[in-house]
């Protein structure tokens, strides 16, 4: 029965929030390296049929353990049951590209001292899979590794709480969702859950207060009731929890004040994307396709993991091509405006950009010092005003306006806390920042 626990969680939610931090086996981190732990230099799922002991399945309790978890990241849609969001009948909108070498030598200092490192060093040290660097709308940099390539597609993890975050965004500024609601007036089902006295703004900024614990050590926390829920696998003959997404967030229960502290806990998302439902009749994925994936000219349809009655997973299961997911950050970039056309409303990303209560972050605790939340969006506060979207294992799409660079990456770290690799991302997207900064001072400089 343990097993099969652990393969439910796994299932529902390895790939979306924080719960899964130690899963994963940091420990791991000291004897695999980004070229030991290679996918195909492993053998998984090579060949027809693949040899026994290299085949991985949706239900084996360590399909998504490292280092299986290196092939994992780009076959979801193998492994597990999804919906498309469509791209659309329109062209792939060309990239212009002007590659610049010299962002391999840029050099850095890791958070908390320690020996400098280039960012070409940092693509291994972070188990990068594909990271790609747009300036100005050009890519200046692209460089792939482990399961992926430029056509593949790769699980956003937690990034998929920023697409969410932002349609939810979307809809407050066109009138359509209240941010000042109670949820329980919106969605009468969640009336008696610890949702119900919350407002739409509250959950948006995951500063509810609820009794609900993403503590993977612990075999009595909450998320595994949850991962049981979201699970599409058949559940046990005497199960009687609930069997969906929906079902299980009627059950959860409040504990302190809502709007008092900022608290990470997927479950919001997933009331957020029921909201939006709510609100549009439309499910996440169909409303991510029709009003920003099959307008940017994007290269494939992206996918989203569903539970067993179809229901997007809205906080953690996007699934898309790492040149797209930098297409959709140039758009955030550029304030939802692409070709002439206002996309996303200029107020939804104000909104995000502004950020959320910072004195509610620091209470939660996070090494992120004078960052807040809002829209489930990660706020840096920083003189460049980069925001971000992150997910656990290394997924990031980084917005630094003032230097007018969007970083895409995808990655499989083997520990899934971004604790693990900030030290050696956060202060190299910076340096990568300045050093783009350094080239249109140059530029400038000689022009007529």
């Amino acid at each position: 029965m343990r097993d099969l626990t652990r393969v439910i969680l796994a299932a529902a939610l390895a790939f979306g929030g924080s719960a899964m931090a130690q899963q994963t086996g940091a420990h791991q981190t000291e004897t695999w390296t980004t070229r030991t732990s290679d996918p195909k230099a492993l053998g998984w799922m090579q060949g027809f049929p693949p040899p026994a002991d290299k085949v991985i399945r949706f239900t084996d309790p360590d399909y998504f353990s490292f280092p299986k978890l290196r092939w994992t990241v780009c076959h979801f849609r193998e492994l597990m049951p999804t919906v498309g969001v469509a791209r659309g009948p329109d062209a792939v909108r060309p990239q212009p590209e002007s590659l610049d070498p010299g962002i391999d030598t840029v050099e850095f200092t890791p958070l908390g001292g320690g020996k400098a490192m280039t960012w070409s060093e940092a693509f291994d040290a972070n188990f990068t899979d594909g990271v790609i660097v747009l300036h100005h709308g050009r890519i200046v940099y692209e460089r792939y590794g482990g399961c992926l390539d430029r056509t593949g597609l790769h699980g956003a993890m937690s990034v998929t709480k920023s697409l969410t975050g932002l349609l939810g965004e979307m809809l407050v500024a066109e009138g359509r969702l209240d941010e000042t609601a109670l949820v329980g007036d919106l969605i009468p089902e969640l009336k008696q859950s610890a949702f119900g006295d919350a407002t739409v703004r509250q959950v948006m900024d995951m500063t509810t207060a609820l009794d609900f614990s993403e503590d993977y050590a612990d075999p009595n926390a909450e998320v595994w009731v949850y991962a049981q829920a979201g699970s599409p696998l058949p559940k046990p003959a005497a199960y009687q929890g609930p069997r969906s997404y929906f079902e299980f967030l009627q059950t959860v229960r409040k504990n302190g004040r809502h709007g008092e502290t900022f608290g990470y806990k997927t479950v919001n998302s997933d009331t957020l994307g029921w909201l939006i439902a709510r609100a549009t009749g439309r499910t996440v994925a169909d409303l991510l396709s029709e009003r920003i994936w099959n307008k940017i000219g994007v290269q494939r349809e992206a996918f989203y993991t569903v539970d067993s009655i179809g229901t997007p997973f809205a906080g953690g299961g996007f699934n898309a091509t790492l040149r797209d997911l930098a297409r959709f950050g140039q758009l955030m970039l550029d304030n939802g405006r692409l070709d002439g056309q206002q996309i996303v409303q200029q107020s939804a990303i104000a909104s995000i950009r502004r950020g959320g209560s910072r004195a509610a972050f620091e209470r939660a605790g996070f090494d992120l010092p004078g960052w807040s939340y809002r829209g489930m969006w990660w706020i840096s506060h920083d003189d460049h005003d980069a925001y971000a979207a992150r997910g656990v294992h290394g997924q990031t799409l980084w917005i630094d306006p003032r230097a007018g660079m969007v970083i895409a990456r995808f990655a499989s770290n083997p520990t899934a806390a971004n604790a693990a690799n900030d030290p050696t991302s956060l202060p190299a997207y910076r340096a990568v920042a300045e050093y783009l900064m350094a080239q249109d001072i140059g530029v400038s400089a000689v022009s007529p």
